[in-house]
């Protein structure tokens, strides 16, 4: 391949990086008071039980299995955050 055609595709691995920014420590912070409590862990242990414990059985459509990832991607970020803000 020529220098030419590769630059046309340089935009691609541009593309494949994560967009998510760095977030603000006090916002982590918040993340982590706000679970801190009985009444946070028992949030989260209800969405890990009702999202990410979830599994799809084998012939769930595309839809559902991209909600629930979707869904899955949610609370992984909350957890994140509140992990942040506790170390």
């Amino acid at each position: 391949m020529t220098p030419e055609t590769t630059a046309g595709w340089a935009w691609f691995d541009a593309a494949s990086e994560p967009m998510i920014e760095q977030p603000d420590p006090e916002l982590c912070r918040a993340f982590a008071r706000c679970f801190a409590g009985a009444d946070g862990q028992r949030v989260i242990e209800h969405l890990r039980r009702l999202i990410l414990d979830r599994r799809l059985p084998p012939g769930a459509s595309d839809a559902a299995l991209r909600h629930l990832e979707g869904q899955r991607f949610a609370v992984a970020y909350l957890l994140a955050m509140v992990e942040r803000g506790r170390s």
